[in-house]
C-alpha cells in the first residue's frame, strides 16, 4: 500500500532538508520495485515556493487544495518567523482536527509550536535556533536530538537528520534492509538513530563569540581521555569556578560538569559506532577508570547499554 506524504514548503524553506526528505522516499521506491511512497507538495501561493538558496519549486497545490495524505510534514528554513501566516496555522490545525499524522523539518518545530502543538512534549530544531526557541517556547522539552520519532508530532532538526528521519521511518514501515539499502545508494553509511546529538552547544553563536568559553569548551574536548575539573579549567583560562559556571549556564543550559559529561557521552556514541574499539577502551578513552560505570551512565543518557547501541547499528 502507496504511503503520501505532503509537504508544505514555507518560504525560504531549506533546500538541503528538502531534498533529504523527498530522495530517500524516491529511492526506496527505485530500490524495493513497489510505489512504496508518493508525495505532494504545497505553498501558501499555490503555485510556487522559494528556497533559501534562490531556487523556486513548482508546488501546484495550495492550502484550500490540500490532499488526503498519510503525513503532512511543514518544512521552513531561515526566517521562518516571517513566514508564519494565518492560513499556514490554520491549515496546520484543520488537519490536526481531521487526525492527520503532522511533522516539522529543520526550523519547522517554530511553525509547530507557534500553532500550539508542541507543549510538553520532546521536539528537535536545528542548533542555530535553539535560544530563541527556549525563550519564547518554555513549556516545549527542546531536546539536542537530530530528530524526535516517539512522539504525537514528529520533527527533524534539518540538514542530513532530516534523511536520517525519513529513513527510520522507510524502517519502521518496511524493515531494516530496505532501510539499509536506501541509504546505500545514497552513500549515506553515518546514519543516526533518534539518540544522537547535534553539535549544538559546540557551535553555538554565544559561546563561540565568549573567548572564556569557547576556551574551556576547547580545553575539554582535547582532555576527553583524562577530564579537568572544572575548577582547573578555570585556573587555566584565568577565571573563578563561579565565574565558569556562570558562563556555562548562561550561553549553554548547562553546567561545566554536565557539559563535559555530555561531551563525553557523545565521544564514546561516535567511538562505538564508527570504531571497532571493545566498550572497555571505549570508556577509558573517554575518561571512565569503571566500565560498569560507563554502561550505567550510557544507559541513562540513550536508555541503551554501549553493547545493545552497537548491536542495534550492526
Amino acid at each position: 500500500m502507496t504511503q503520501h506524504f505532503c509537504f508544505i514548503l514555507v518560504e525560504e524553506f531549506s533546500h538541503l532538508a528538502f531534498s533529504c526528505a523527498l530522495e530517500p522516499l524516491r529511492i526506496a521506491n527505485l530500490v524495493s520495485g513497489q510505489k512504496l511512497y508518493s508525495w505532494s507538495l504545497m505553498s501558501e501561493s499555490g503555485e510556487r515556493a522559494t528556497c533559501s538558496n534562490g531556487l523556486e519549486v513548482f508546488t501546484g497545490n495550495g492550502f484550500d487544495s490540500l490532499p488526503k495524505c498519510d503525513r503532512l510534514f511543514v518544512l521552513s528554513g531561515i526566517n521562518m518567523r516571517s513566514h508564519i501566516t494565518r492560513p499556514l496555522l490554520a491549515t496546520l490545525r484543520r488537519e490536526r482536527v481531521k487526525g492527520t499524522p503532522i511533522g516539522a523539518l529543520c526550523s519547522g518545530a517554530w511553525v509547530l509550536a507557534e500553532a500550539g502543538f508542541l507543549d510538553g512534549i520532546k521536539a528537535a530544531i536545528h542548533w542555530e535556533y535553539h535560544d530563541g526557541f527556549m525563550e519564547h517556547f518554555p513549556e516545549v522539552n527542546l531536546v539536542r536530538s537530530v530528530f524526535v520519532a516517539d512522539e504525537k508530532f514528529l520533527t527533524a532538526s534539518g540538514g542530513t537528520a532530516t534523511a536520517d528521519l525519513m529513513l527510520h521511518l522507510i524502517e519502521e514501515n518496511h524493515g531494516a534492509d530496505l532501510a539499509i539499502a536506501v541509504a546505500d545508494q545514497m552513500v549515506y553509511n553515518t546514519v543516526r538513530d533518534a539518540t544522537a546529538e547535534q553539535r549544538v552547544s559546540l557551535q553555538s553563536r554565544n559561546g563561540i563569540r565568549n573567548k572564556h568559553l569557547a576556551t574551556a569548551v576547547e580545553i575539554m574536548r582535547n582532555s576527553l581521555e583524562d577530564p579537568c575539573s572544572p575548577s582547573e579549567i578555570a585556573q587555566t583560562i584565568g577565571i573563578s569556578t563561579r565565574q565558569l559556571e556562570r558562563l556555562f549556564g548562561k550561553h549553554l543550559n548547562a553546567s561545566p560538569k554536565k557539559y563535559l559529561m555530555e561531551m563525553r557521552l557523545d565521544r564514546a556514541r561516535q567511538l562505538l559506532l564508527q570504531t571497532e574499539s571493545s566498550v572497555t577502551e571505549v570508556a577509558f578513552a573517554c575518561g571512565f577508570e569503571n566500565p560498569g560505570h560507563f554502561s550505567r551512565v550510557y544507559r541513562a543518557t540513550f536508555g541503551v547499554t554501549p553493547h545493545a547501541q552497537r548491536s542495534k547499528m550492526s
